[in-house]
């Protein structure tokens, strides 16, 4: 068995049915693993799961809110239920709503907050006992550019990501005495259904990626399968606490 391989392997991927999700997904399917769906729209999910069948990999799809505590606890029992345990969670569900911050109402800050930041707490929660059990497990939270920058458009959307970030270094200290690693990922501007709604949204938005990104591009799912796998594999056995770019350099970019 080499560092990166993943077979016998189960991988619990929250919005795993499309976009650097499914991007996720496949990497380690690829790479022998086992994969369970959570996403709310299961036509999409069954989808996304014939693809990743295509390389072998068993996959199972589930139903979830992730903004719900008891919908989340059904969706790991039922991963548990069908595969016996879970070696990582990815937990990568999220939504935005673009707009200046005076216009937001209270009821979409806390649908965001509830769903990018209270959702992969109750995952990561639920997931907890069972990876306890086993004697380890590897849980890879989604932050973002907002987690780094300031972005005027996006207020809630940047508080949850900065906020990933922390919980993922909060849960990295309590938990690792379990041998549990916890990691988050920064994806830069990657093309994804979410982004190309951005740049109808934002005037400019895709020329200006594409100067300061020093690989002079926008990424793609794809550019996610090799980290997924990394953060998912004994190979990140001494990685943990830390918020990864995967961004083509933007984050660094001088002026």
């Amino acid at each position: 068995m080499t560092a990166f391989d993943l077979t016998g392997h189960v991988a619990l991927v929250t919005g795993g049915n499309g976009g650097i999700g499914l991007g996720m997904a496949k990497g380690m399917a690829d790479a022998g693993a086992s994969i369970a769906i959570a996403a709310r729209n299961m036509e999409k999910s069954e989808s996304a799961a014939e693809t990743l069948r295509k390389s072998g990999a068993e996959v199972i799809t589930l139903a979830v809110d992730v903004a719900s505590e008891q919908s989340v606890k059904d969706m790991v029992s039922a991963t548990l239920d069908k595969f016996g345990r879970v070696d990582s969670l990815i937990a990568n569900a999220g939504v935005n709503d673009r707009k200046p911050p005076q216009d937001y109402t209270a009821e979409t800050w806390n649908w965001i907050i509830e769903t990018n930041l209270s959702g992969p707490f109750y995952c990561a929660q639920s997931v907890y006992p069972a990876m306890k059990a086993q004697g380890g497990g590897k849980i890879i939270t989604i932050g973002s550019m907002a987690s780094i920058f300031g972005l005027p458009f996006a207020a809630p959307y940047a508080a949850t990501k900065g906020g990933v970030v922390q919980l993922s270094r909060v849960l990295a200290t309590a938990w690792a005495a379990d041998n549990i690693q916890v990691n988050a990922i920064l994806p830069g501007w990657i093309d994804t259904e979410l982004t190309r709604n951005a740049r109808g949204q934002v005037e400019g938005l895709h020329d200006r990626v594409e100067v300061r990104t020093p690989a002079a591009r926008w990424g793609n799912p794809q550019d996610f399968e090799g980290i997924a796998v990394f953060l998912a594999s004994s190979a990140s056995n001494f990685v943990t606490g830390t918020a990864i770019p995967v961004d083509g350099g933007y984050s660094i970019m001088g002026g």
